[in-house]
């Protein structure tokens, strides 16, 4: 039996979902990439890093959710509900999931695993990596082969050196 739920989805839409929610998801990685390494740069105790990571990623997200409704309220006339609402959560969703890598490396740094300024740096590093292999992805998706996929990589991972580096400079 077909599966109706889908009859009045257009072609291509999951791509689009995917597609939307992989955005949030390198959106997101960017923005922590800032706020971790502007955390190493100043005199914060863990509670107060974890604190900072888990409110701007909340912030992220409701930021996201909020310009997402107003959107969907503007174009069609009405709340996203049911289906729309699900899809709007489940590609906002990377909003939030982006604080649980630095909030675990921040939860060791209170636990003396390692320092505080290690685990922010290690966290922005992780951030950076996983630029750098979504990059590569997108380019062996692409078909362009190794050398096109690590150049796209290399291209992803420069601008959350980039970010980094700009934080970095700024001193905050």
């Amino acid at each position: 039996m077909a599966d109706d739920r889908r009859a009045d989805v257009p072609p291509g839409t999951e791509a689009a979902v995917l597609a939307d929610r992989l955005k949030e998801r390198i959106y997101a990685t960017i923005t922590m990439i800032a706020v971790v390494v502007g955390l190493s740069l100043g005199d914060v105790g863990s509670p107060g890093a974890v604190a900072t990571v888990l409110t701007t990623a909340l912030g992220l997200w409701l930021a996201a959710f909020v310009a997402d409704q107003q959107a969907h309220r503007t174009v069609h006339r009405h709340f996203a509900t049911g289906r729309e609402l699900r899809r709007m959560l489940y590609v906002s969703s990377p909003l939030l999931s982006c604080a649980l890598g630095p909030a675990l490396l921040i939860a060791l740094a209170a636990l003396d695993v390692l320092s505080l300024h290690a685990a922010l740096l290690t966290a922005a590093g992780v951030g950076v990596l996983s630029l750098f292999l979504w990059g590569c992805l997108g380019g062996l998706r692409m078909g362009g082969g190794a050398l096109a996929a690590t150049v796209a990589g290399l291209a992803d991972a420069a601008i959350g050196v980039a970010v980094a580096l700009v934080k970095a400079a700024a001193g905050h």
